[in-house]
């Protein structure tokens, strides 16, 4: 069973090894049970990742505890995400290009701007309003973040996702979850519904905070 990313290290270990701690991962390493979890903890620069995504963690169960009435059940469900995105992290050794540290470093990348994005961990640099298919009524907001990894929130009817910025040739394109995704060129874009939907919608800039 793997452990929760925000599980820090005894006190007695901290007192012992202040340096290696600040400069280690969230967890103990001594007890690193994947290949992804030891190569975090020989990684510097990964290892400042879990520990960035680990604080980001703690902020949105403090958030998800705060709700009132939905409190208890936005918190399972959010433990229970977390666990998926660790067993996800450690699939990494099955990386179809052999690069498992790009894996890795994408999977807590990607992870960091769920968590900023869907809690609210940060106040968004901009909102962008869309209105697609020529219809007012159609709309789509985007909220963008300035995470590591560049990201947005999709707000679609009482639907909510994260986009992450990808390359493309022009234009800004934020992919998000099955399939989902804006591709934005100056004040107009193309919005793709999620699958199986997947219906695409030509749309234009309505107004921008």
């Amino acid at each position: 069973m793997h452990r929760s990313l925000a599980t820090s290290i005894p006190l007695l270990a901290l007192a012992a090894s202040g340096t290696l701690a600040q400069e280690g991962p969230s967890f103990d390493c001594s007890k690193a049970e994947t290949s992804a979890e030891e190569l975090v903890c020989s990684d510097s620069a990964l290892a400042a990742l879990d520990r960035r995504v680990a604080e980001r963690y703690a902020a949105a169960l403090e958030a998800a505890r705060g709700l009132g009435a939905g409190a208890a059940e936005a918190e399972a469900d959010l433990k229970a995400y977390q666990r998926g995105w660790i067993g996800g992290r450690d699939e990494c050794w099955k990386a179809s290009d052999g690069d498992v540290r790009a894996c890795v470093e994408a999977s807590y990348l990607r992870r960091e701007a769920e968590l900023v994005t869907q809690w609210m961990l940060e106040p968004p640099r901009s909102t962008a309003f869309w209105t697609c298919g020529g219809n007012p009524a159609n709309e789509v907001v985007t909220m963008f973040f300035d995470t590591e990894l560049p990201s947005l929130r999709f707000e679609r009817s009482d639907s909510i996702d994260t986009g992450t910025l990808e390359r493309t040739g022009s234009g800004a394109r934020y992919a998000g979850s099955f399939g989902r995704e804006i591709w934005i060129k100056g004040e107009a874009a193309t919005y793709r519904e999620p699958d199986p939907d997947g219906t695409s919608y030509d749309c234009e800039l309505a107004r921008q905070e």
